[in-house]
């Protein structure tokens, strides 16, 4: 496989992009948006610049990892002669049926369909095609270029073939794949989301501060970043999309949102992409809120 489809310029679709080309694959990239477009590719350069300064790369491995982008906002025209597309668009599980609708429709029988879905059933998704058995979850950890982890999540159908194909694939990236089974949050979001969203509960009940939980965290555990700065950097609103998956999947109520996420999400208070989560993010760095937004 060297012809690639990344759909979603967003912050995973940018990374999955990024190290496929570094890879030596021609990667389509998709998004609605020629703006949103322009912004990966900017995102992308600079990203690939860090690596230049730090001499993990040279000036000529850059310029061709760049070459082998292509910008695409017409999904059919993207997919028409790729081996495998990998949608990367956001965790809504009625836009990932309707985009696997499309791409089955769209994509020659032979292509594979990866979703990086980090929690949504891949069973589900391979249900909206006609070929579940070439329908494969590769859920990328973020930021992608720097993590070595791919959860690997075979459907109900997923042929023995396509997974040997894609964990070589992901080896093939310089990363570590590891196959899992398909239930609510697959393995790594199963067991971190639940621990983010009793962080926020241990908030929102005044057991401590923001600062508090995440230093007890980071010096107790040796976790890089706390809990509540990790939900601000994955988004607030992928958190609580993610733990209604585990909530409706196991219908157990340890895995219910806690009501101060549901409320900031419903406020716009979503970490880092809108500015404002547990923490203030100006111009990259981060400053606290004010502990009183956090009240009962």
């Amino acid at each position: 496989m060297k012809k690639i489809a990344v759909i979603g310029a967003g912050t995973m679709g940018n990374g999955i992009a990024h190290v496929f080309a570094q890879s030596g694959y021609d990667v389509n990239l998709i998004d609605l948006s020629q703006d949103n477009l322009d912004r990966t590719i900017n995102t992308i350069t600079k990203n690939l610049d860090r690596q230049v300064s730090k001499e993990k790369i040279t000036e000529k491995e850059k310029a061709e990892t760049l070459s082998r982008i292509t910008g695409v906002t017409e999904m059919a025209k993207g997919v028409s002669d790729r081996d495998l597309v990998v949608e990367a668009a956001t965790e809504n599980v009625d836009l990932k049926l309707k985009i696997f609708k499309q791409l089955d429709e769209s994509t020659p029988k032979s292509c594979i369909l990866a979703t990086n879905t980090s929690s949504i059933s891949i069973t589900k998704i391979a249900a909206a095609t006609q070929r579940p058995e070439q329908v494969i979850g590769m859920h990328f950890m973020n930021p992608v270029p720097v993590m070595k982890l791919v959860e690997i999540i075979r459907g109900y159908a997923t042929s023995d073939e396509v997974t040997k194909l894609i964990m070589d694939t992901s080896k093939n990236l310089k990363k570590v794949p590891v196959e899992v089974n398909d239930y609510p949050g697959f393995v790594a979001n199963r067991i971190l989301m639940p621990m983010i969203n009793e962080a926020i509960i241990t908030l929102h009940e005044g057991v401590a501060g923001v600062e508090e939980i995440d230093t007890v965290m980071k010096l107790g555990m040796a976790h890089p970043m706390g809990p509540l700065q990790l939900a601000d950097f994955i988004g607030l609103d992928v958190c609580l999309s993610i733990m209604n998956v585990l909530y409706d999947g196991f219908g157990n109520g340890k895995y219910a949102p806690c009501p101060l996420l549901v409320n900031m999400v419903m406020a716009g208070k979503l970490g880092v992409k809108s500015g404002e989560g547990f923490y203030s993010w100006t111009h990259g760095t981060k400053e606290l809120v004010v502990a009183s937004n956090f009240a009962k």
